[in-house]
């Protein structure tokens, strides 16, 4: 019998980690490429990290951060009586952590191939900076965005590591189809858990397929 809560709470949390994903994204990429930072290599290369390390090794990173001992996870106790560990929440900083270098990616490489003879002609006509990212920048890079952000979903959608580590597998609670078919599998509950294994798959197939049918359709229009 296939519980459906775990498919919505991993649409939950995949559509709230993009979010926090999206402006992360966007305001890093923005500043990466408008700015000349000292570190600046070092930086970016911390922010492809969780792209390459497996995802266990974030999750036990972000243990020691926000765990009870950790120094985040100090500080929401001691001034807001609160813990990340073991809720939805940790859900959702483990999405957000391992997908970011999808749309920081997708955000950079959509803002370097902005002509920025485009830019500097909005800004000769007067145009403040702030205008001219929002009338010139984001809608010339929009589609980068868009693959970004539905790259990021299913990332997100298909977390496990991380999300074991610092979030658990509390049914009705924390537990996203990931971890559904894991412990499905490891009951030997195969129906089961081939059930969540097609559900995912649609659910994926179908953004995917959707992005690609979109930016086909944006091709030929230009």
């Amino acid at each position: 019998m296939v519980e459906w809560q775990p498919v919505i709470l991993s649409i939950k949390v995949a559509s709230i980690s993009v979010l926090f994903v999206f402006f992360l994204g966007v305001l890093s990429a923005y500043v990466m490429r408008s700015t000349d930072i000292p570190g600046k290599a070092a930086l970016e290369s911390l922010f492809t990290l969780p792209l390459v390390l497996p995802p266990v090794v974030i999750g036990f990173l972000l243990l020691i951060l926000v765990g009870k001992q950790g120094p985040v996870g100090i500080l929401l106790t001691k001034y807001f009586d609160m813990q990340i560990i073991f809720t939805q929440s940790a859900a959702v900083l483990a999405g957000t952590v391992v997908s970011f270098p999808l749309m920081y990616q997708s955000t950079k490489a959509a803002f370097e191939g902005i002509d920025k003879t485009l830019e500097d002609a909005a800004r000769t006509l007067g145009a403040s900076e702030w205008r001219v990212f929002w009338t010139v920048t984001i809608p010339l890079s929009w589609p980068g965005l868009v693959s970004g952000l539905v790259l990021s979903f299913a990332r997100t959608l298909g977390e496990f590591g991380a999300t074991i580590m610092i979030a658990g597998n509390i049914p009705g609670k924390t537990q996203t189809i990931p971890l559904a078919i894991y412990f499905a599998t490891e009951s030997n509950d195969l129906i089961t858990a081939g059930m969540y294994v097609i559900i995912i798959s649609v659910i994926t197939f179908s953004i995917i397929f959707g992005l690609n049918h979109w930016k086909g359709k944006n091709i030929t229009l230009h």
